[in-house]
């Protein structure tokens, strides 16, 4: 004990030297008042996991309780082991005793509060449906194994039961090894039961079939899925997790998800994660909510239980064996299942013990409010990930923007890769709804795009899941409405058709030019899908009308449709073209708030932007390095619905001004139609 206290101390004391005075304090002067706090939290990490490993083992060798909690096959059968130290019997019921309590069934209490049983390949088979009968001191119930790895439900009862799952020919990857492609990383965020055109739940290998060679051809180099982990209530989009260690059967076999994974690979498109570890559903039956009689297992006791917002229930990151249990999580979903990393949901929600701050300043990142567990689980987390596959990504989804949350940590950081930039669908939004168009200020856009923290990389996005949902609008439908509906057919367009598809290719322009990291976008919104998402349920009879997305509108080419998602595609390829476009400043060239005009450089890219509904402009002219542009990309093609009001063809020179010209600069004279924007390259 005195050796590890004395370790743990010479831990501190080489921590606090390394971290003051350097990284997130020395790139922010802001944060030199709650030094200490960094500090602080910067300890409390290397503390926990020294804790955790005891100087023995890795992080990684620490977070691998799925090999040995759950249901495996043996040489000489199975074996279950689960943690439930509240529990004073456990039984396993099934398809194999009559789903009845049997001595033959019944696990062994070890210590620590783990139960084991080894079963015989007579006693239980590939495929047999099973749960736990768990007694406790006053009650007992059926559970489903907490670390199991396959869940399904019945079709008439609508039960959920766990299954061995463990097939005679296990999954073999086609592609072994993967890393992600160079940046910058262009997210197609998915959903793989509303992937398809049919009214019903699609499957992995649908996915895999028929949206995979589509996310390729648009140019997206990474996709990241949504509602994997098991959910009791198809309509929670994934967000109430019950079993976090089983791919959701709703869409096929583990295998499946696996083959969909490997494809992807071998397309050169990673896989991200959409990880939940913020909140757990409530439920008894399906989840973790009671699962031997004690409702504080994995969540907090009294009123930090239950999540005040999203009716589900809180886990206790104080508990190592809760560390224990998420960290395992995330490492198996990157051995099992060959994820490339994690978009890690909810963040500023764990950040903050009341979930939902008002963040005033900087004070309100060290004010005593936040959850000091949380954070440090969040950068073991990051450790452990990184540690298991250096080239996995993790993004996190905070709108408080708490310091730190992507910058490394042995600068005083959480450690993640990205940020969502939250900031910028919210204030597209709001533009759209309050603003009329010729109150559209370039210079607003511009700092909204560019307003972020100068450590941190972010995903940027004009839209997400979260605008296509019931009660929202996507950016089509805020800027066209019904009008989709009766005008977006080639030769049928009117003025809100026109105006929609105009400024749509121009809100994803200036927002994905501007990105510092990553770009997303959520399928079907790049070519405009004209539905919103609604889930089944029992408002609308259970109908999945709304849950799919109509692929066959942007194939019909008699549609408009298509002009949107060509303009996507050409956009990728453009930013693509410019090698490491996210590490080149966003140089501003001009603004001009009267005129509506924006203009900003990114490398040899030049863009440029008139968002007046009204002015077209002759000969406007930009000061910029002598030589010669030609287009490369024009939202006013014909090509994209455009009008195709200029000639793309022209190559354009800069003009002689001897003012500029000690600075190798000239003006360049452009004529640029009202809604439109222009993309340049400077060329020899």
């Amino acid at each position: 004990m005195a050796t590890a206290k004395k370790a743990n101390c010479a831990a501190k004391k080489s921590a606090t030297s390394k971290v003051k005075h350097i990284g997130l304090v020395k790139n922010d002067s802001w944060l030199e008042p709650y030094e200490e706090a960094i500090v602080g939290r910067h300890l409390h990490a290397i503390e926990k996991a020294y804790e955790l490993t005891q100087g023995k083992q890795t992080l990684s060798e620490f977070a691998s309780g799925y090999l040995y909690f759950g249901l495996h096959r043996t040489e000489k059968g199975w074996v279950l082991r689960e943690w439930a130290p509240n529990a004073t019997e456990i039984y396993v019921i099934g398809d194999f005793n009559g789903w009845k309590e049997d001595e033959k069934y019944k696990m062994k209490s070890l210590k620590n509060g783990n139960w084991e049983i080894k079963l015989t390949n007579k006693q239980i088979k590939h495929g047999d449906l099973f749960k736990l009968k768990v007694k406790w001191d006053g009650g007992e119930g059926e559970r489903i194994p907490a670390w199991i790895n396959r869940v399904v439900q019945d079709d008439v009862t609508k039960i959920f039961s766990a299954q061995a799952w463990c097939p005679e020919t296990p999954y073999e990857w086609k592609k072994k090894t993967f890393k992600p492609s160079t940046p910058p990383l262009l997210i197609y965020e998915c959903h793989i039961g509303m992937a398809q055109d049919a009214e019903k739940v699609g499957t992995y290998t649908e996915f895999r079939e028929n949206i995979l060679p589509r996310i390729k051809k648009e140019g997206y180099n990474a996709i990241q899925i949504m509602a994997i982990a098991e959910h009791p209530y198809y309509g929670s989009f994934g967000y109430h997790v019950s079993n976090f260690f089983a791919a959701s059967s709703r869409f096929g076999t583990p295998e499946e998800l696996k083959a969909l994974v490997d494809a992807a690979h071998e397309m050169g498109i990673a896989v991200i994660m959409d990880i939940v570890h913020s909140h757990a559903v409530k439920n008894e039956l399906e989840g973790l909510g009671n699962f031997a009689g004690d409702g504080s297992q994995y969540f907090h006791a009294g009123p930090r239980r239950e999540h005040n917002l999203w009716d589900s229930l809180c886990f206790d990151y104080g508990k190592g064996e809760v560390i224990h249990f998420l960290l395992s999580n995330c490492k198996f979903w990157l051995e099992e299942y060959h994820f490339d990393g994690f978009r890690f949901d909810g963040v500023m929600s764990m950040l903050y013990l009341n979930h939902n701050p008002q963040i005033g300043g900087y004070p309100d990142y060290f004010n005593g409010a936040q959850d000091d567990d949380a954070i440090c689980y969040l950068i073991l987390a990051n450790q452990l990930i990184h540690e298991v596959n250096k080239n996995a990504i993790t993004i996190a989804e905070d709108v408080s923007g708490m310091p730190g949350l992507c910058a490394p940590f042995k600068d005083g950081g959480y450690g993640f890769d990205y940020r969502m930039q939250m900031n910028v669908p919210d204030y597209w939004i709001k533009t759209m709804k309050e603003l009329k168009d010729e109150d559209w200020k370039p210079s607003s856009i511009l700092w909204e795009m560019i307003n972020r923290r100068k450590d941190e990389k972010t995903v940027t996005y004009a839209e997400s899941h979260d605008q296509a949902l019931v009660g929202d609008k996507t950016v089509i439908f805020q800027l066209v409405d019904a009008d989709m509906y009766w005008h977006f057919k080639k030769g049928d367009e009117n003025f809100m058709a026109n105006r929609g598809i105009a400024l749509h290719k121009m809100i994803r322009l200036v927002t994905a030019s501007t990105l510092n990291g990553a770009y997303l976008n959520f399928m079907g919104n790049e070519w405009g899908h004209p539905e919103w998402i609604d889930f089944p349920r029992e408002g609308n009879g259970w109908s999945h009308k709304y849950c799919r997305r109509q692929w066959n509108l942007v194939d019909n080419k008699e549609l408009c449709y298509h002009y949107l998602g060509d303009f996507d595609e050409a956009m990728l390829s453009t930013l693509k073209s410019e090698k490491n476009i996210q590490k080149t400043p966003v140089q501003e060239v001009w603004h001009n708030d009267g005129d509506q005009i924006l203009a900003y450089t990114r490398g040899s890219l030049l863009f440029v932007f008139n968002f007046s509904p009204n002015q077209s402009f002759t000969d406007y002219g930009f000061i910029v390095p002598q030589g010669a542009y030609e287009v490369v990309l024009n939202t006013d093609n014909k090509a994209f619905g455009g009008f195709g009001l200029s000639d793309d063809s022209v190559k354009h020179l800069t003009n002689y001004d001897p003012i500029y010209e000690k600075d190798g600069k000239g003006w360049l004279k452009l004529y640029i139609p009202a809604r439109s924007a222009l993309v340049l390259r400077k060329v020899d």
